[in-house]
């Protein structure tokens, strides 16, 4: 399959078929000798945006409308600058399709209306909402940073949707592609976003990048960052983790080995909530501030959300424009 696997639109997703929608999306192109494509292989092939087609609603009218699936935050000042202002900026690119909201996270949903008396939506709920309201066709935006866990989980509650619209797609998170077989590299699309935020930086300073982590496959995609910081030159900025692989102890000896001795600690989460403030800058302890600080290094913080850099909020419009095309091929 060296040279099967060119970039092409494919039916994918036929495993459910049964339940009355097929689907379509981008893929790679099985090796020509491959004749009987099964709905497992199909599946397996396809990468990018996924997309899905009901034929019981072809002649349904066309209704567009974006959902935007998100963790969510508690926090209120970081929400509207971040989730919020990601959400202005893809509806004031698309003005003529609604953007709606869904939160992932239960446990936020409720502290948010005990808190706030607001009621954010589930992603099934936000899906009721818009069948209600009459829109048969649905582009779901992901704010998730890499196909961890949790954009895993967008997609299968989205896949479970495909029977009750005529036509869905799924957006990829902020990064996705690596820059293999002919597609973008997302990662150093990132990362060159996230430069206007890092600190010009003297001979004995570090910036320590804090991710989320996550025991799922995609965890890896932390290395592949600190790959892509090295080839861009970047060699005083660091990736860590707080739930996955590498972690703050991982990175420590490489800050000692440089000769650093001023460290700014900077969270890639969409939002700056509870890790960013807590776990990562808190005064306890065992915060990642006061573990450097023990250790002789003098910390900075950056307590801002990646939603508040203006060229990853204009990624993710991308990432919008790319499910809404998709949507409406």
């Amino acid at each position: 399959m060296k040279k099967g696997v060119r970039r092409m639109v494919v039916a994918s997703m036929a495993a459910l078929c049964a339940l009355g929608a097929s689907f379509s999306t981008s893929a790679y192109e099985l090796n020509p000798e491959v004749k009987d494509v099964t709905p497992a292989l199909r599946e397996a092939s396809t990468v990018g945006v996924w997309t899905s087609e009901n034929p019981a609603m072809k002649n349904a009218p066309n209704k567009d409308a974006i959902l935007v699936m998100t963790f969510g935050t508690t926090f209120k000042d970081t929400r509207a600058k971040t989730i919020d202002a990601v959400e202005k900026a893809i509806q004031e690119a698309n003005p003529g399709v609604p953007v709606y909201e869904a939160y992932t996270s239960h446990i936020i949903i409720d502290r948010v209306k005990a808190k706030e008396g607001i009621q954010k939506l589930t992603p099934e709920e936000a899906f009721a909402k818009l069948k209600a309201d009459g829109y048969t066709r649905v582009a779901v935006v992901s704010l998730d940073v890499i196909p961890g866990m949790e954009y895993s989980y967008d997609s299968i509650i989205t896949k479970m949707q495909a029977n009750n619209f005529k036509k869905l797609s799924l957006a990829m998170p902020l990064m996705y592609f690596q820059g293999t077989e002919g597609e973008p590299d997302q990662i150093v699309e990132f990362l060159n976003a996230l430069k206007s935020q890092i600190p010009k930086m003297g001979p004995h300073e570090a910036t320590l990048i804090m991710a989320h982590g996550t025991p799922h496959p995609g965890n890896a995609y932390y290395s592949v960052i600190q790959d892509r910081l090295q080839q861009l030159g970047m060699n005083n900025v660091f990736v860590y983790s707080v739930e996955g692989r590498p972690n703050l102890e991982d990175v420590i000896p490489k800050l000692k080995a440089g000769g650093y001795t001023t460290v700014t600690l900077m969270p890639i989460m969409m939002v700056a909530g509870d890790h960013a403030n807590n776990d990562m800058a808190g005064s306890d302890p065992d915060s990642h501030k006061s573990i450097l600080e023990k250790d002789g290094f003098t910390v900075k913080t950056y307590i801002h959300g990646l939603g508040e850099n203006k060229n990853v909020r204009q990624i993710y419009v991308n990432r919008a424009e790319e499910a809404l095309s998709a949507l409406q091929k």
